[in-house]
């Protein structure tokens, strides 16, 4: 006897349509459409099966009302952190370029770093009937997308892994790249160094802390409490972190600035102290290398980002079944001359 193999079922399929509730629930269309609308005109009992199939399928209603017809454009939404944060740019238009090559149109959002908001906008999208999601995702519960994705919306998360699903992720080495910057500045002779970084439950921010301790500790060097400071990147948080570290009995004679934010904050706050402090920040700024002295940064590439996650959205779209990939991209140290300022020492 032959022995035959069975081909996994697609995990990213056809999205349930009226038709299929009607089917399920052995009723016609427009009694569907009476129930999905919230019309009169249904028993309570035909109102129930309905519902029951609307469940079990995972059909949301197109708030569109787009008919999907031949020569219908696709349409896929991306969840962003800011829109207003410069880093989101490159990344944003990456991921449009590559829709446009495929001929779809991009719809995108901003959580404001807020998880019940992210929810808020991604479950509206999918509502709104796009095939495929690019999220950054601001909380670490995803588990809300998962009828979603099995109802055949794509999803790819960027910068950060979602949290409590297996999804595709396309990532920057953040512990690598902060583990790299931390290393440049004990190179060049510095032993107390700060960490100014985003929100604990954020993580980006973890994985650049995780760097941070694992540079320190390839160097033998201790690391105190007080040269940590974790929290908003609002300027006067960061700017109140940066100037107790550098006041403080034991201050430190360099600074790793976690993120652009936190970079642009601690610039300003060090350009009006008597003496140079060195200073690595992630992330590339704008004019960066317009500063006296130039600032050096562990630069992280936006566009590659967008660009990969939205090809492997497409991939998807296209009906790849594989397992949920993790891509993780290098990032690279440019130094113009900030991260190679050599320690002062005061009691000289």
């Amino acid at each position: 006897m032959a022995e035959t193999t069975s081909r996994p079922e697609p995990r990213y399929g056809t999205r349930p349509t009226m038709k299929d509730v009607a089917s399920r629930a052995g009723v016609g269309l427009k009694t569907v459409s009476r129930v999905v609308n919230g019309e009169a005109g249904v028993t309570p009992d035909t109102e129930r099966r309905v519902q029951e199939a609307i469940d079990a399928l995972g059909f949301r209603r197109n708030d569109s009302a787009r008919v999907l017809r031949k020569g219908r454009t696709a349409s896929i939404g991306l969840v962003l952190e800011d829109l207003a944060d410069p880093f989101y740019g490159p990344l944003a238009r990456a991921v449009e370029e590559v829709a446009r090559a495929h001929g779809a149109l991009l719809i995108n959002g901003s959580s404001a770093e807020d998880p019940a908001r992210e929810q808020e906008l991604v479950l509206a999208l999918c509502a709104r009937r796009v095939d495929g999601l690019i999220v950054i995702p601001a909380g670490d519960d995803h588990r809300y997308l998962e009828q979603e994705i099995a109802a055949g919306v794509a999803t790819v998360f960027v910068d950060r892994p979602a949290g409590m699903i297996d999804a595709d992720v396309v990532l920057s080495d953040n512990f690598g790249g902060a583990r790299e910057g931390v290393a440049h500045l004990i190179a060049h002779g510095h032993r107390r160094i700060g960490f100014i970084g985003d929100q604990p439950r954020i993580h980006t921010a973890i994985e650049r802390l995780r760097g941070y301790h694992a540079a320190m500790e390839d160097a033998g060097l201790r690391v105190d409490e007080s040269w940590m400071s974790l929290g908003s990147t609002a300027p006067e948080r960061v700017g109140d972190a940066t100037t107790a570290m550098l006041d403080a009995p034991e201050p430190v004679t360099a600074i790793f600035a976690a993120n652009n934010r936190v970079t642009v904050t601690a610039v300003r706050v060090l350009a009006a102290r008597k003496h140079p402090i060195a200073l690595v920040g992630f992330d590339d700024i704008e004019l960066a290398d317009l500063l006296q002295p130039g600032l050096t940064v562990i630069a992280q590439d936006a566009a590659t980002l967008g660009r990969t996650a939205a090809d492997r959205l497409f991939r998807r779209l296209d009906g790849s079944d594989d397992a949920p990939a993790r891509v993780e991209l290098p990032t690279r140290l440019i130094a113009r001359g900030s991260g190679e300022i050599k320690p002062w020492d005061r009691a000289r």
